[in-house]
């Protein structure tokens, strides 16, 4: 089998604007990616470009897409890791569009040999149950839709935190009154705070019974994270500092971290995501798996790959939950009740409609 062609498609998804410490999103501007190969079978990707996390966008991904296809054109493509070796070679980082290749790569060597993606990767069904997500607003706003979600069926919330350690206090001070001590709270400041707001802030909301708390501080102050895990009951973990299997196995030597959250996006792919996991369970380190604000085509391959790995025990697959105003995926995984499922289709099992992508630019490699 022989890579034929590579479509790349601009996926743009209206949404509802979603509010965190470091960005606001209006629409979801992702890539869909479709490798064509010699025989009946295709393979399909997606991948979600946050510019403040990987210093990536729609355009960037869109034209570097373009060269990496060049690339792997003619070849075998089930030889995941060799393509994906061949891409890492020609560029550095751009992580986000190389997983848009990692995931349609999975997708037809799954195809190929007739198997669903999780059993492709060693798994087996499994229960998952997501957190929601709750973007920044006011105290009052945020307790009002914690108080929804609820009603709603969620038992899990994300609150996203981050813009200021007073407001924060407040936030999930009346959240946890609003919603009472039965639903599972945890944070996420994504960088927002520096190392006395974080050690304040995380200090003051200890009696509120939260889970953890998500990359607290900015990348670059890494070396203050043992300090601060140190001096804090809630547990830490680690998000934006983490990209790959040698950023977990720095974070986690260093006592930096409790826990490590994986994105496709952050790590290039389904490949390496299961290295940081792998080297995570060494040291009995658990992780979440996570994502930006992709559709259900990328969820599902994420819920597929949360399905193949036992150290991914944390479930923030809300993404598509998070105000998308339209979903353009055939088939996939479906929630229930803030389960997900998967039916036992070849591969990743969905796909973007046809009719959704007419209108959208299109190149053919």
């Amino acid at each position: 089998m022989k890579i034929s062609s590579i479509e790349i498609s601009r996926l743009t998804i209206p949404m509802e604007p979603f509010v965190i410490a470091t960005e606001t999103c209006y629409t979801a501007k992702n890539i869909y990616l479709k490798i064509n190969t010699d025989t009946d079978i295709f393979g399909v990707g997606e991948c979600s470009p946050f510019p403040m996390l990987v210093g990536e966008t729609q355009d960037s991904c869109f034209h570097v897409g373009k060269e990496l296809a060049s690339i792997i054109k003619g070849k075998n493509p089930c030889d995941i890791e060799e393509r994906m070796n061949e891409l890492h070679a020609h560029i550095a980082f751009n992580s986000t569009i190389k997983s848009a290749f990692d995931m349609a790569l999975h997708d037809i060597a799954a195809k190929a040999l007739n198997m669903p993606l999780y059993k492709f990767l060693g798994g087996q069904k499994k229960e998952i149950q997501t957190d929601l997500t709750i973007g920044i607003s006011s105290p009052e706003k945020m307790a009002e839709k914690a108080v929804a979600f609820v009603e709603q069926g969620v038992r899990i919330i994300k609150v996203k935190l981050g813009k200021n350690g007073k407001e924060d206090v407040e936030r999930i001070k009346k959240i946890r009154e609003a919603v009472g001590q039965s639903i599972q709270l945890r944070i996420d400041a994504n960088q927002g705070w520096d190392y006395a707001t974080a050690l304040q802030t995380l200090q003051a909301i200890e009696p509120f019974n939260i889970a953890f708390c998500e990359q607290p501080m900015h990348h670059h102050l890494d070396p203050l994270l043992p300090a601060l895990k140190k001096n804090v009951a809630i547990p830490i973990m680690a998000d934006e500092s983490v990209f790959n299997h040698f950023d977990a196995e720095r974070l986690i030597s260093s006592d930096s971290c409790s826990y490590i959250n994986i994105k496709l996006a952050k790590s290039g792919g389904i490949l390496e995501a299961i290295k940081i996991a792998d080297t995570a369970a060494v040291h009995n380190i658990p992780c979440m798996l996570g994502g930006m604000v992709e559709s259900r085509l990328a969820l599902t391959a994420k819920v597929h790959l949360a399905m193949a790995h036992e150290n991914i025990q944390f479930y923030d697959l809300d993404t598509c939950l998070l105000g998308h105003l339209a979903d353009p995926v055939i088939d996939g995984a479906r929630y229930n009740n803030y389960f997900l499922e998967l039916d036992e289709l070849p591969g990743i099992g969905a796909d973007i409609s046809p009719a959704f992508l007419s209108g959208a630019e299109k190149t053919i490699i």
